[in-house]
């Protein structure tokens, strides 16, 4: 180790505080989802709930849900730790080093599971979604689309690589903007290439895969900038990868689990009534709003900084970090979760109620709305808990506590899907989603390593009354869902632009008026 380089690596990557760095992720994400929403709204209003619908979110879904297993999930909570101990204890040749084996491994092995999978694409398809069987020119349809929209697996997960190395040295809004181009491609292909096409919905599969080249090509400037572009190698032999490799077996099932419980549920949702998987889709990608702008923006933010605290040994402030994450998980997710809650039916109007999309595809996917909305707090809090392990490069204790909870998912599943269908296996998600969350929580502290600070109870009281009274305001004032159906687009728009300002409004007046202040959320990095 060239010990003589050491500070100035360390002065490459800058300390800032967390709360700006989440404030910086969350603005670049609230751009990207409010664009997936209008990329939702425009599908919505182009397929509906139909066929086409089904067809495109299954083979949109099984590389996606790739995506955050691996690239998203296993990969990055195993490679940022390691890379954050190199860029701490090692010199700029050992990182490069690892940059490239790095970068040349994930390539060779991700190129020959999408040449797999898109051989055996008609198998893919009836394993993820077995209900398509009964039908052979939806299965056949859903395929055809898979072979296009598989090799987004292998170029997002060399985005998320780049985004993995961008994060660890404290330049999160250029991956955070990333998926941006994501929505961007998909609003183009169904707006221009939809009207060529003999089924519409192959357009979006089309849009899929050019977002997949533009979201890798985008990064590839930044790295540049700070010397850091890899050249791909595969080296299997190298330690870093090594180790690497050894975190991500486990990690598959440690942060990853909410996705493999959304999996199940479109597995059995095609085995419901048609529109069944639109209608989990749509509901859920409400959800992921809140998820996206705070659970894993704080959660992106945190890893690193937690790898590097880990590294240096400075547990104190370790634990000081989780318990401000979680916090702020709270104070963010709970009013969130309770707003969609009460305003369902007015959102998903607003949204989606155009077009191909019925009063009943409403009123169906309101119902599953509700249940993801209350998991919603929990798939927050195992966004920011994961990492308390992952950055002390502990992958055993989440698999354990993962697979626990994907056979409570399964076991719920087969409870509620009947009386209550599609919105029963959102419930069940949300339960195990409890479940992952509170064993996460209850072994930190059980090590240690969580320790709750000063102030909870004040804050419990704060939090709470300002729920509640965003609560009563909302219910009391929003109209009946029934009379948003006649109304314009316009004045849906205004309308739950005035419930979400009145109600935000009135939930941060109340907890400033009972002495929450923002200087009382910074957290140094």
């Amino acid at each position: 180790m060239t010990t003589n380089s050491q500070p100035e690596d360390r002065q490459l990557i800058p300390r800032r505080g967390l709360m700006r760095s989440g404030l910086i992720v969350s603005a670049m994400t609230m751009l990207s989802r409010v664009l997936g929403l209008a990329r939702d709204v425009v599908v919505a209003t182009l397929l509906g709930a139909g066929d086409g619908a089904d067809a495109f979110f299954v083979a949109f879904k099984i590389p996606n849900f790739l995506r955050r297993l691996f690239a998203e999930g296993a990969f990055n909570q195993a490679f940022v730790p390691v890379l954050s101990e190199y860029s701490t204890q090692r010199d700029r040749q050992e990182i490069r080093e690892l940059l490239n084996a790095v970068a040349g491994s994930l390539t060779a092995i991700l190129a020959l599971i999408t040449a797999l999978a898109m051989l055996g694409a008609p198998w893919l398809v009836w394993l993820f979604a077995p209900g398509f069987g009964r039908d052979p020119e939806k299965l056949a349809m859903t395929a055809d689309m898979l072979r296009l929209t598989f090799p987004y697996l292998l170029l997002i997960s060399l985005t998320a690589f780049a985004g993995s190395v961008l994060n660890t040295w404290n330049r999160f809004a250029v991956p955070a903007f990333t998926p941006v181009l994501l929505n961007l491609s998909l609003i183009g292909a169904a707006l221009l290439l939809t009207p060529l096409m003999e089924e519409p919905a192959m357009a979006l599969a089309w849009g899929v895969l050019i977002a997949g080249v533009a979201q890798l090509v985008f990064q590839v400037p930044f790295l540049l900038r700070l010397g850091l572009m890899p050249t791909p190698w595969p080296n299997l032999a190298h330690d870093g990868v090594r180790r690497i490799l050894k975190l991500m077996g486990p990690a598959l099932f440690g942060v990853s689990v909410s996705q493999i419980n959304l999996l199940l549920d479109t597995v059995l949702a095609s085995l419901l009534a048609a529109g069944s998987v639109s209608w989990l889709y749509y509901s859920d990608r409400l959800v992921e709003l809140p998820l996206g702008v705070f659970g894993v923006a704080i959660g992106t933010v945190i890893l690193p900084a937690l790898s590097k605290r880990h590294a240096e040994q400075s547990s104190a402030h370790f634990a000081a970090m989780l318990d401000w994450a979680i916090r702020l998980v709270l104070l963010l997710g709970l009013p969130a979760a309770l707003a969609l809650a009460v305003l369902a039916e007015p959102l998903l109007i607003t949204l989606f109620h155009y077009g191909a999309m019925t009063d009943t595809d409403i009123q169906m996917a309101a119902m599953s709305l509700r249940a993801y909305a209350f998991g919603l707090v929990a798939f927050m809090l195992i966004k920011v808990l994961a990492p308390g392990f992952f950055a002390r490069q502990n992958t055993v204790t989440p698999v354990k506590v993962g697979i626990f909870a994907m056979v409570a998912n399964m076991v719920f599943n087969l409870i509620l899907i009947w009386p209550l269908a599609h919105a029963g296996l959102a419930l069940a998600t949300a339960l195990s989603a409890f479940l992952n969350a509170g064993l996460l929580g209850y072994l930190l502290r059980k090590e240690g390593v969580l320790v709750f600070q000063p102030g909870w109870r004040r804050f419990a009281v704060q939090l709470l009354g300002g729920s509640t009274l965003m609560c009563v305001a909302l219910y009391v004032i929003a109209p009946e869902w029934t009379q948003w159906l006649a109304m314009s687009l316009w004045q849906r728009v205004a309308w739950v632009s005035g419930l979400v300002a009145l109600g935000a409004g009135l939930y941060f007046a109340w907890l400033g008026v009972f002495g929450l202040r923002v200087r009382h959320l910074k957290m140094r990095a």
